[in-house]
């Protein structure tokens, strides 16, 4: 089990995403702008810079659903390798099976 001041940590991280995606978008647009000066980039640039650091989405971290484990999480499952070891094994992942040699 992870600490919850780091899940803590981490849904205010999605929170702070969420929150400024559609200014991170805007900035990021007039950047790429071929017809913008390089003063109206550099411009933006900065102001990219002043937003929160946590309001970049490479910040984020995938956790497990069950333990807030932020390593070996599995995507499409969204559990921790151990986590998911253990659902297979009581067969509650559909169409997942386990081998054995």
């Amino acid at each position: 089990m992870a600490k919850k001041c780091m899940i803590e940590r981490d849904r205010k991280r999605t929170e702070t995403v969420a929150r400024y995606a559609e200014k991170r978008r805007a900035i990021k647009a007039r950047i790429a702008d071929p017809n913008a000066t390089p003063e109206e980039r550099m411009a933006a640039s900065q102001q990219l810079q002043k937003l929160p650091r946590d309001a970049s989405p490479t910040r984020k971290t995938r956790r497990c659903n069950l333990t807030g484990r932020a390593r070996g999480t599995y995507r499409k499952f969204g559990l921790s390798r151990n986590q998911l070891r253990q659902a297979a094994m009581r067969g509650e992942v559909p169409g997942l099976t386990l081998s054995s040699w």
